[in-house]
């Protein structure tokens, strides 16, 4: 998979993609991430990509020529002309920003079907929202609240949709397990030693009764995802079970509760 990122601060990047998962998937040759600088595709000799808005207000706005420029170059004109005429979208085109979708693990896995992805970084107050209507396919979001540039959130998604791509974690069972993937958070984990300062690690992980075990972890996810993040409970298929242990664990109220329409 091909990553292109658009941004005015590049070497923001150095770091973080040169460590762990995502350096391991650029050697092993499954992802490649190019970085285009933004300013380079300036037209004038200032190479000035930002401007007072129109209708006044406070901030900068990113103009749209250089980012549109830059796509284009990137990327092929007539695709992105035919992607936005069309909807059939073949290299989506992403800006983060904070009035786009919250980007989550669906999302991610939805994006993992692609074999390119572009991302725009905004910066300033805002970007030009004719980029939005000539070229971006999709706006996404970290949550509801502000940074300075779209950067990081990049960063986050193409971990996020890297972890995805087939060969670039060891064990692949640790997409099945990671919180979200199954719409639950995951279950508490523990490793050695097996107590610590008068906490011991549950008797069952040490059982070796992997029936057990499975059950206790679907337990414990149920219980932690009701606890900390109940509203994703409303989303989840959940078996008879389910259902009977989120009632055990909290009282029938629970249940009838998932049942009831808002």
């Amino acid at each position: 998979m091909r990553f292109d990122i658009f941004t005015l601060f590049p070497a923001v990047f150095d770091g973080i993609f040169e460590e762990s998962i995502v350096r391991r998937a650029i050697d092993a040759g499954l992802v490649e991430i190019h970085r285009h600088n933004i300013r380079d595709y300036a037209p004038g000799k200032h190479r000035v990509t930002d401007d007072l808005p129109y209708g006044g207000g406070g901030g900068m706005v990113l103009k749209p020529e250089p980012i549109g420029y830059a796509l284009e170059a990137v990327l092929d004109a007539d695709l992105l002309a035919e992607q936005k005429a069309t909807g059939d979208t073949q290299i989506p085109v992403l800006l983060m920003s904070p009035a786009g979708r919250r980007f989550d693990q669906h999302i991610a896995q939805s994006l993992g079907r692609f074999d390119r992805i572009a991302l725009i970084c905004g910066r300033y107050e805002a970007v030009d929202e004719r980029v939005s209507d000539l070229f971006v396919t999709d706006e996404l979001s970290l949550g509801d609240f502000v940074l300075s540039g779209g950067e990081i959130p990049a960063m986050a998604i193409v971990e996020a949709v890297t972890r995805l791509i087939p060969g670039v974690l060891g064990d692949m069972r640790a997409l099945v397990q990671d919180s979200f993937s199954s719409g639950l958070l995951e279950h508490p984990q523990y490793t050695r030693p097996p107590e610590f300062r008068g906490q011991a690690v549950p008797e069952v992980l040490l059982s070796g009764d992997h029936a057990r075990v499975e059950r206790w972890r679907r337990e414990r996810s149920l219980e932690r995802t009701w606890r900390r993040r109940p509203d994703l409970l409303s989303s989840v298929d959940l078996s008879t079970s389910d259902r009977s242990w989120l009632g055990i664990v909290e009282g029938r109220a629970i249940v009838n509760a998932l049942d009831s329409p808002e």
